[in-house]
This record gives structure tokens, sequence and C-alpha cells, in this order.
């Protein structure tokens, strides 16, 4: 599987959204640095919870405001969705890369969303101070990207040095 072999897909912010969450997630940029950003966000989130673009704006609103516990809330409910909508086990750890073989033919853009949560989701931990945390998802992204497609290898090198301090 070669995770830049896919053609035209739609991508998870091309998927149709309600009109109401697209003026919350207007308004939320209008707010940006506002208290009233977080809770237009938040209300966005009740109306689509599993809109990857909802869960994607709710992220980078957490990430940017270095609010990293909240961001990986996020970004492990983006992980659990997405491998929901590619018929996957919303558990990471039990993802092996024949599962991602099955998945690509659903959607290859989708299985790439999934392993990019995941190692964003590894650098949070990182930055959370859980080295070992981060390995444990880099190597699970790493044993599925055998080609390192997704560049894996600063951030692994980094992980296991942390992890065995």
């Amino acid at each position: 599987m070669d995770l830049l072999d896919f053609d035209g897909e739609a991508l998870y912010f091309e998927q149709p959204l309600s009109q109401q969450v697209k003026q919350l997630l207007a308004q939320a940029a209008l707010q940006y640095g506002e208290a009233a950003a977080e809770h237009s966000l938040l209300q966005a989130y009740f109306l689509e919870p599993e809109h990857l673009t909802v869960l994607v704006a709710l992220y980078r609103y957490f990430f940017y405001g270095h609010r990293y516990s909240e961001a990986l809330m996020v970004a492990d409910r983006a992980i659990a969705v997405t491998a929901t909508q590619l018929g996957l086990s919303t558990d990471w750890r039990t993802l092996s890369r024949d599962d991602l073989e099955r998945a690509v033919p659903v959607s290859m853009t989708l299985t790439r969303f999934l392993l990019w949560a995941l190692k964003g989701s590894g650098y949070l931990k990182l930055r959370l101070d859980d080295a070992q945390g981060a390995l444990e998802r880099f190597e699970k992204v790493v044993e599925m990207d055998t080609s390192d497609r997704l560049g894996m290898e600063a951030l692994l090198r980094l992980a296991r040095e942390k992890a065995s301090t």
C-alpha cells in the first residue's frame, strides 16, 4: 500500500455540513482569540460530532491554544470516527496493516487521515511528556506505513530517546 497513491477522492472538508454548523465555524474563526470562539466550536461539535471538519477545527483551536490535553481528546475522537467510517476497530492499538489494506478501497484519503491523526496524537503525547504513549502511537504508524510516507523517522527517534530517559 502506497499512501501517496490515490486519485481525486473527496477530502474530509469537502463533505457537506449543515448551514448552521458552517455559520458556527465561520463565527468561531471571526472570534478567534476570544472565549466565544470555543463556545461556537463546541456548539458545532454538539450538532455534528462525527464530522471531521468540525473535529479538525476543534483540534486546531485547542492545539494552537497550547491546550494539548483537550487537543488529544479531539484527536482520539477523530481517530475513532475515521476508523468507524472505514469499517475498522475504533481502538487504534488493534489495527493491523491488513486492516488498512481492506480500508483503502473504502477511502484512501480517510485511511491517510487516520494515520495522520494517529501521528498527530503521538506528537501531542510528546508535548504532554508521555514519551511512552507517543512511542506506542508512532510505532503503530510505522507498522502500517512501511515506506515512511508520513515521515516518522525523526519523531520515532525522539520518542525513543525520551522514553529511555
